[in-house]
């Protein structure tokens, strides 16, 4: 590769909505460029060398993790996402993105009779640098009808009542069911798009009841937030600097 090319994070997204938000923010932070693509309905998806990717992010989105026929792409970001853990590059998980690390490892995946759609608590189960809660429980933005149980060797950070696996960490993966990088524009975004409008309705939600508790939430939320996704942004950072030598 010669040093010439600058490493950037990928981050693969599954909806227009599914922003990557405060965690694009916390790459910005550091100046990490980085590359946003769609790939899971493509068989054969374009992918930048691996050999100049300084950390992965799969975000989250409506489809299911396992649904190759309809996403063929998302076989192929399983095997980016084991591929990447391989050799310690980090990666990042966030609701669906959770899942597909999950199932790469291993974990099964199921469906929930109580799906999780607005503010729920999670619970904190074991603290690490990756992702460590200051509360034993905390209110997040949850949004999902699928789980997932824990990979063999993974770590369990977080539960909640509906989904036993929350938060986990594996090798240099961190995945979480829950939607830390929402911020309130986002979630406004959110509120606009029918399909996620119809979900929280049919989950017995309301939009003014979301913002309302989200609005509760987001003061504990954004600090955390910003450790977990600057802690990732430093992991890249520190990645990125092996690929220019």
């Amino acid at each position: 590769m010669g040093g010439m090319t600058q490493p950037e994070v990928l981050i693969l997204q599954h909806a227009a909505w599914e922003k990557p938000g405060r965690i694009q923010t916390e790459l910005e932070e550091i100046n990490l460029p980085t590359q946003t693509l769609t790939i899971a309905k493509k068989k054969k998806p374009d992918m930048p060398d691996f050999d100049e990717v300084a950390g992965v992010v799969v975000m989250g989105g409506p489809m299911s993790a396992t649904d190759y026929n309809h996403y063929p792409g998302l076989k192929a970001e399983g095997k980016l996402v084991r591929a990447a853990i391989s050799v310690g590059k980090p990666v990042l998980g966030v609701c669906l993105g959770h899942q597909i690390i999950a199932t790469a490892l291993g974990a099964k995946l199921k469906t929930n009779n109580d799906p999780e759609i607005g503010v729920r608590p999670i619970k904190r189960v074991e603290r690490h640098d990756y992702f460590a809660m200051w509360n034993k429980e905390l209110d997040v933005l949850q949004w999902h009808n699928d789980c997932v149980t824990l990979p063999d060797g993974a770590t369990l950070l977080a539960r909640s009542g509906a989904a036993k696996v929350q938060a986990f960490r594996f090798g240099s993966a961190l995945g979480m069911q829950f939607h830390l990088e929402v911020t309130p524009q986002l979630l406004e975004e959110w509120l606009e798009e029918p399909l996620m409008v119809k979900q929280l309705k049919a989950s017995g939600g309301s939009k003014s009841q979301v913002r309302e508790q989200y609005a509760a939430c987001n003061p504990q939320l954004q600090p955390l937030a910003e450790q977990v996704f600057s802690g990732f942004a430093a992991r890249c950072n520190t990645y990125a600097s092996t690929l220019m030598r």
